[in-house]
């Protein structure tokens, strides 16, 4: 690792590295940012060309120059620990490049924030592109494990303690209600956060000239960006809004992760990831098959919120341009898209390989006997003694039952007295509308995704 002035190199992040998603982690790269300047550079005199403002001959040579092979990045990073930001010693690089006759007409009415900014929204685009894959892939996935097992009898779970019959497909759908709506947001956030910012030193465009607005909108043609309402050198809440995003997304995948993590539990066992050779291995203890890749998106969810959290603080820059909350940005907004990314490349394979223990899921339902029907049994007994007095008397059953280890329904006939009771009720017997929920989140996906 070479220090201030030599080859920039990033810290290594054992999670980017086992866990990471290398297509977000590409968006963000070194490469990709000064190319989105360039692209920008290249964009805005090629616009002022067509507009009449730039001799074409000219904005053809700028443009060509515009190339990442121009660029000494090592200088580049040298000069920006120097001058606090790079477009000024990146202009001058590319400069060295022109003809004399082309000098003097590049990065012509822009400010270093322009120039970022506009590469950055580049960036989104790309970001966000790669958001609306894994989400679809995400979704797919769940979708047909809620449909597989939409059926599939397990205990419900509220505190941490059996509550009432469920189905695995309703528990997952909710997951998959979820990612739907967060992928509908997606073209929305796109619209708001992929805009050209071309508004000069303070915002006026006065060094652009007259024609400002036509400038604006030609670079986000060829850009394919958006031209916004006004500047947003400060205004920055559309960045806090896709760093929301990535949170959001990223806190989804924590939830899956825990439940994945909390089912597999010896104690419990009615889920798994996927199995293989060495798969989630101990160094010492040969049994083991830890939960690694949910372990792997808590810590990838962690962190992504945290990285999201400080954009608001990044939106507390004053005047026309902040005095360092812009940098808040640089390290923050990226973390937070490459570590969402990561989240959600994980949750697709252990969603897509999880293993299904439907026998211990019926075992596990045993292990309270029958206290899971318990509001079954006072619904049952509701009409005609009121809910109150059936609850007292299903409460007392249920102490009963657990305290001499015997079947509810054998305490509720015991504590009942001959008090009416239809009796027989089953799990698969009390799962209210499980099936038609997991049915309906799996036909909102396909219909959204058709």
């Amino acid at each position: 690792m070479t220090g201030q002035g030599g080859s920039p190199s990033a810290v290594f992040s054992m999670l980017h590295r086992a866990f990471g998603d290398p297509s977000m982690e590409a968006v963000f790269s070194e490469g990709a940012t000064v190319e989105g300047w360039l692209r920008t550079e290249a964009a805005l005199a090629r616009a002022q060309a067509d507009l009449g403002e730039l001799e074409p001959e000219r904005a053809a040579v700028i443009a060509d120059a515009c190339r990442l092979d121009n660029i000494d990045l090592p200088a580049l990073w040298a000069e920006t620990a120097n001058v606090g930001y790079p477009i000024l010693p990146l202009v001058r690089q590319l400069t060295e490049r022109l003809p004399e006759g082309s000098r003097g007409s590049l990065h012509y009415g822009a400010t270093t924030q322009d120039i970022m900014d506009t590469g950055l929204s580049l960036q989104l685009a790309a970001a966000i592109d790669r958001l609306v894959n894994l989400t679809d892939e995400l979704g797919d996935a769940l979708a047909q494990q809620v449909e597989a097992h939409a059926a599939t009898v397990m205990a419900g779970r509220t505190h941490g303690q059996q509550a009432v019959p469920t189905t695995l497909g309703a528990k997952l759908a909710t997951y998959l209600w979820q990612v739907a709506r967060l992928r509908a947001g997606l073209p929305d956030l796109r619209d708001a956060v992929c805009l050209v910012s071309l508004h000069g030193a303070a915002g006026t465009s006065a060094g652009l000239g007259p024609r400002a607005a036509e400038v604006r909108s030609a670079v986000a043609d060829q850009l394919g960006l958006r031209a916004p309402d006004g500047p947003w050198h400060v205004t920055r809440d559309g960045l806090a809004d896709f760093a929301a995003t990535c949170a959001r997304a990223a806190a989804v995948c924590a939830r899956l992760a825990r439940e994945v993590i909390d089912l597999s539990r010896t104690e419990i066992g009615e889920i798994g990831e996927s199995a293989g050779h060495h798969r989630g291995a101990s160094s010492t203890m040969p049994q083991k098959a830890n939960p690694i890749d949910s372990e792997a998106i808590v810590g990838l969810a962690v962190n992504a919120t945290a990285a999201a959290g400080t954009m608001y603080r990044a939106m507390e820059a004053g005047h026309e341009r902040s005095a360092g909350e812009w940098q808040v940005e640089w390290h923050s907004l990226p973390q937070a898209a490459v570590l969402a990314a990561g989240c959600l490349l994980v949750a697709v394979r252990i969603v897509r390989d999880m293993r299904v223990d439907t026998e211990r899921m019926a075992s596990n339902l045993e292990l309270e006997q029958g206290r899971t029907l318990a509001e079954a049994y006072m619904f049952q007994l509701a009409p005609e003694l009121g809910r109150e007095a059936a609850h007292d008397l299903v409460y007392e059953a249920a102490l009963a039952s657990k305290s001499r280890r015997i079947e509810l329904e054998q305490a509720l006939r015991e504590v009942a007295a001959g008090e009416a009771l239809i009796g027989g009720i089953g799990p698969a017997d009390y799962l209210g509308a499980a099936r038609d929920e997991a049915d309906a989140a799996v036909a909102g996906w396909r219909s959204a995704r058709a």
